[in-house]
This record gives structure tokens, sequence and C-alpha cells, in this order.
């Protein structure tokens, strides 16, 4: 009978360990394991961040217009007209410390009054040069009724208890789960940070790791291995890597010009100017060359990189796993 018990014990053990793997990790539990991998976020006010431009043909917008096409729009939403992709006031913080970095962007959708402690959405990518781990936060939507998210005090993830009249984390930030619905690495496919000429109004306020370690951490950011594409002497890739997820669908193709590969779609919000060159031409990022010479230097390996993402098994065409610093995970993806 006492051997039946100790099996029957050591059944409710196994089986509770089972559960609580498939248990959702918690915000604090997630905010406590990116703070001690990683490194602790502080609390901030998003007014404290650098204003992100907008323009008309090269000037602001009047102070009451709320413009839907400009010369930088957001390409928060590659593939669809948004709310927020023109509208003035948006702001980024860097609050980065040496390896720690982390870039938070405070999100308007609607025209407001400047400065305001309401914003639409807050996102945070938290990220370690050294380690390569990263970490991803999203505000909760605005309550019914509400006139955006107050984000004069954006509390830490990991923070169990607010200073008094002020909103918690809980309340604050979207569980990990709920975040990784939006399929953040789809998007940062070759690393944590993407260029566009939106944020590169101010990517002196952005961190940067182009060729860093680079993955995800937490159950539910669990992913494939990224995948990074080459081909023989390509001049796109002296700054950076080029990924194979929306990288080919929309950034390699937006970056040169032209259309999405799926939908044949530009840049939702751009103007007429964003349409024209230098403006259409947004990668390399210091680019003063005229159309002809910028062409004949990079025409031919744009094109290469398009057709590896059409075609995945053309003879010249390299797709690499990303280095994460998980020796288990890369080996992997190598096989």
């Amino acid at each position: 009978m006492k051997v039946l018990l100790r099996l029957f014990a050591l059944y409710l053990i196994m089986c509770n360990a089972v559960f609580a793997d498939r248990r959702e990790q918690t915000l604090l539990e997630y905010g406590a394991q990116c703070a001690r991998e990683i490194g602790e976020i502080p609390p901030f006010d998003c007014n404290s961040g650098t204003n992100i431009p907008i323009t008309i043909d090269g000037k602001p917008p009047r102070q009451d217009e709320s413009p839907k096409r400009c010369d930088r729009p957001s390409l928060l939403h590659p593939y669809q007209d948004w709310p927020g992709q023109c509208i003035p006031y948006s702001r980024i913080r860097n609050l980065s410390r040496g390896n720690t970095q982390i870039s938070a962007y405070c999100r308007q959708e609607k025209l407001r009054k400047d400065p305001t402690p309401n914003f639409d959405e807050v996102d945070i990518v938290l990220h370690h040069a050294g380690n390569g781990k990263t970490c991803w936060f999203q505000s909760q939507s605005k309550r019914p009724g509400a006139d955006g998210i107050d984000a004069s005090r954006v509390p830490p993830p990991n923070e169990k208890t607010p200073p008094r009249g002020r909103v918690s984390a809980v309340e604050f930030w979207k569980t990990p789960a709920q975040t990784a619905k939006q399929n953040c690495m789809s998007c940062h496919d070759a690393g944590p940070y993407i260029f566009s000429p939106y944020i590169g109004q101010v990517w002196d306020q952005v961190p940067t790791d182009p060729w860093g370690k680079y993955s995800s951490i937490g159950p539910a950011f669990a992913h494939p291995p990224l995948l990074v594409i080459s081909t023989p002497g390509n001049t796109c890739m002296g700054c950076h890597r080029i990924g194979s997820d929306k990288s080919c669908d929309v950034y390699l193709p937006f970056s040169a010009g032209r259309r999405t590969l799926t939908t044949g779609e530009r840049a939702p919000g751009n103007d007429q100017l964003a349409n024209s060159y230098p403006l259409s031409h947004w990668m390399p990022t210091d680019n003063n060359m005229s159309h002809a010479e910028w062409d004949v230097a990079n025409l031919r390996s744009v094109d290469a990189l398009l057709l590896c993402c059409l075609d995945k098994n053309r003879k010249d065409c390299k797709f690499t796993p990303i280095a994460t610093g998980d020796k288990t995970r890369e080996r992997g993806a190598s096989q």
C-alpha cells in the first residue's frame, strides 16, 4: 500500500510539472525573466521622448490637420492604411545603457494637442547586444470611451506594486501571449530594429545591433529559426542582414522603390514625394546617388535577393540561421 501511495504521489508531482509547463507565462513572470536575462526597463514618460517628424511635400502639416498621406509614413502596418501612419507627435525614446538596449515607441493614431499624456499605444523592444536575447512589450488597448492611454508614467513590466495613484504593469501591458499574437519576428526578421524613412528621421535615438546575436525569450515567443538571405557579391548586405520573411515581401521591395511581392501595393501612406526618387529608394541610408547611379550600384543585387524570396531553391541563394547563442537550436537549424 505504501508503495502505491508513493507512486501516486510521484504521478501527481509529474502531472503538476507538465501542467506548469503548459501554463501561460504571466506578464510579471515574463517581465522578471527579461529583466534578469537582459536588463531592467525603468519607468518613463512618453513625452520625454523625441518627436518623430511628419511632413507633406517637405513642410509640417497644420496644427489642426490629420494627414492621410505624407513624405515618410509609418510602416507599422505595411499592407494597408491605418489611422496613425501620418499623424504627428508620436515619440521614440532610447533608454539603453551598456549592452542593454531599450527602444520605446509611443504612438499617436489621432491628432491630439502636443504635449499630451495620452497616446494610443506604447511598444518596447528590449534587447541585449551581448547575448542577443530579446523581449517584446505592447500596451493594452485603451479602455472604451477613454481618450488614449495615459503614458505619463509607463511602468516597468516587472513592477509588482506601482506608486500610489499610478497604473500597474499588469493593467498597462498585454500578457506575453497577447503580444506574441502580433508575430513580432515576422517583421523583425533580421534583427530587433527596423529602419524605414519614418523612423530613420530619428535613427540616432534608436539602438542598433545589425550583426549581433538575436533570439526572443519566453515560451510565448518560441518560433522556428530566423533565416537570412545572401547571394554571391551582393551589395545590399554591407551594413546589415536581409531577413526572409517580411523583409522579402515588404521592406526590401519598398527600400528599392518597388511594390510588395504578394499584393503588388506601394507603401501605404506615401504621397507623391515619397513615391519619387530619392525618397522612394531608402537604402543605403546615406544615399546621395542619382537614380541612374543607384541602379548601377544596387539593382542587380536587389533583383538577386528578390528572386531568392520567390524561389528559395535557386542555385545562388543561401539561407542561413541567425546566430542566437543557443548552440542546440543553431545545430538543429543547420541540419
